[in-house]
Parts: C-alpha cells; structure tokens; sequence
C-alpha cells in the first residue's frame, strides 16, 4: 500500500504527522526486584550514560549512552529491561494486585511478563503463554534474569486458554498486531487493509478466549503496538456488542489521546473515549492502543 495512503488514513482519523520523520526515544525500565533507581541510575551514568526519568511512569527511564546499554553486566544481570515506553505503559494500567492470579496472554520475550511480576512484587501466580517454542525459551531465559521466581510458561495457543481450565484477576492481552510506522521506517512496504482485518480476525478471538478466563470482578487489558483502527477501537467495539456486561474503565494517565469514537464516518460506542491511543508524534513513543476491561461482580 502506498504511503501517501496511510498518511490519508491518519488524516481523516483527526491526526495528521509523518511517521518517517517520528522516531520512538530509547527507554529502560528498571527491576526493583534485583535493584533500586537510585542504585542502577549512579551506576549507569558513571559508565557515560545519560538518564531522564519519563514522568508518566513509575520506573521508566528515557536513555543515551556511547555503549550498548543490552551489553552490560547490570543487563546481564537483569537490573534492567530494555522496553519502550509505551510498552512499559500496559502492565501500570493493569496493575495487578500481589497475591493475585495474572496471565499474559501472548507473553514472549518477557518485557511484559517481567513487569507484571514485579508489580506483583514475585506473589501470586503469573501465567505466561506463547505459541512458538523458540520464543517461549526467550521468555524463560528474560524470566530468569530478571529473577522472577512466581511465573508458569506454556506453549500454547491462547486462543484455547480456556483449555487450562483457570480463571484470572486480571488478564493482559497484548495482542499480535501490525506494528506501526515511526518504530519500523520499512512499515508501508508490506502492510494494506487486508493485513488489518486478517489480524483483527485473530484479536477478536484471543480477546474472546480472554473475557472466559477472566474471573467475576476482573481486569482485562487489550493493548496493541498498532495505530490502526481496524485492530483497535473497531476490535473493542465488536466486543461490547458481543460482551454488554463488560465495562471499559477510564484509563488515567497524563498521556495519551482518548480512543476514537468516529472513524472514517462512522459512529462507534461513545464510551470508547474511555480507552487511549497514544500517537508517536505528541508522546515520543512507538504507537500504542489500550483498552482496560471489567467483568462485572455478578453475571
């Protein structure tokens, strides 16, 4: 698809910007469950690298260095996690309770599920699933480093999760998606409509399979590195049709845009407000798309 299309797109969604010239800052995000801020920040700078503390998140860093901060002995021994910002985002919106039952749905290579056990404090139990076995042992080897001791892998397809036979507090789907342009200059090469609605395809039902998982009272989180409509809000407007016990929750953070309620026409579930898009150019971030979802007390 040309690209002068997918600028188009943007514009008639109410955001006009140029991806190629957008570029995602370089961020860390550090393990309190092997070291402190102030512990790993004075040891970093003393190594040359410079750190900004992100406002919008509790642990995030925005970074420079004149080495590779993913060759260091502090990496290697987890006192940090390469992780964009936007990523680090979904699992502080989630944020689960310690002493709870989580599972990362689509989980590999771990940036995630490291986070969420750390929000955790290493209680509970966390759930990681993925499909592919050479991923899976990505997960288990960044689960290892970063010393989180309360994770169970699987090799599974989580579209079948329910095959396990459990129901979760909170759920995060972090669902496999496009990509989006600013992080990946090659994007529009390989990308058209028909790439959006093939993967919807596959959100719509991972985003089912979750809603069964969850249990009376919980979270779920439907979040995507997309900046497309198809896998977003149209994604969580089928699932209120489909769901309409399910509440979305606002989601309170100083970043972000509300989620899109119009799109290319078309009226959508006005509380689709309530979810966020964050749009590279205003944030400094790679786009991202959350929507946090409750399943009432009572059926």
């Amino acid at each position: 698809m040309h690209k002068a299309l997918f600028l188009k797109r943007y514009e008639q969604l109410g955001h006009a910007f140029n991806p190629e010239t957008t570029t995602p800052r370089p961020a860390i995000r550090i393990n309190t469950l092997k070291t402190t801020p102030q512990q790993l920040t004075t040891r970093l700078k003393r190594k040359g690298a410079r750190l900004t503390r992100i406002p919008w998140l509790k642990h995030g860093y925005w970074y420079s260095a004149p080495f590779s901060l993913g060759a260091t002995p502090e990496y290697l021994q987890g006192y940090y996690y390469l992780q964009g910002a936007a990523s680090q985002l979904a699992a502080e919106i989630l944020n689960p309770a310690p002493n709870t039952s989580v599972i990362d749905m689509a989980a590999a290579p771990g940036s995630k599920s490291t986070h969420l056990a750390q929000i955790m404090q290493n209680t509970g139990v966390l759930t990681c699933l993925d499909i592919k076995t050479k991923r899976l042992t990505t997960l288990r080897n960044n689960l290892e480093r970063c010393g989180v001791t309360n994770a169970i892998t699987y090799r599974k397809d989580a579209r079948f999760a329910t095959d396990l036979g459990k129901t979760y507090h909170s759920i995060l789907l972090d669902a496999p998606c496009s990509g989006n342009w600013p992080a990946d200059k090659t994007w529009p090469e390989n990308k058209t409509i028909d790439t959006f609605k093939h993967l919807a395809k596959t959100q719509r039902e991972l985003l089912k399979a979750a809603w069964h998982c969850l249990k009376p009272g919980g979270t779920l989180l439907y979040s995507t590195c997309s900046l497309e409509p198809e896998e977003n809000e149209l994604v969580i407007n089928w699932f209120l049709n489909k769901y309409p016990t399910a509440t979305l929750e606002p989601i309170n953070t100083p970043i972000g845009d509300h989620g899109l309620t119009t799109i290319f026409g078309h009226t959508l579930n006005p509380l689709l407000a309530r979810t966020k898009r964050l749009w590279p150019d205003k944030t400094g971030t790679e786009g991202f798309f959350y929507a946090k979802i409750k399943k009432p007390t009572k059926p």
